[in-house]
């Protein structure tokens, strides 16, 4: 699986960005999945959708405020950012894995695209 991951930049808080992930080469049922590492901290795990996009499931901190869009007929998927704030300025991953969406840990996704860096000015 390859991923290619677009859309970030700069925008004030309280703005909207729109994520783009493009997967070529996919195994069917693939789940895939956004993370974010901030300067200094872990990459973790924000949104992820099952290859149908009959379920999609999000952490807690983003709730509400991203949408995760797509499923197998459509390449690229998207992750809608919201009600931004400056914590959530961060470099975005999209990745990819066959485990159980349960599996929220960055070890558990073996497939990366390169990052895009969002940054939210206050």
């Amino acid at each position: 699986v390859q991923l290619q991951a677009s859309g970030g930049g700069l925008v004030q808080a309280g703005g909207s960005l729109r994520l783009s992930c493009a997967a070529s080469g996919r195994p069917s049922g693939y789940i895939l999945g956004w993370f974010r590492q901030a300067p200094g901290k872990e990459r973790e795990f924000v949104a992820g959708i099952t290859w149908t996009g009959g379920s999609v499931v999000y952490a807690d901190s983003v709730k509400g405020r991203f949408t995760f869009s797509g499923d197998r007929d459509n390449n690229p998927v998207y992750l809608h950012l919201s009600a931004l704030t400056p914590e959530d300025t961060a470099v975005y991953y999209c990745a990819a894995t066959l485990s159980p969406m349960t599996k929220r840990t960055a070890d558990a996704w073996p497939y990366w695209g390169q990052g895009t860096l969002v940054t939210v000015s206050s």
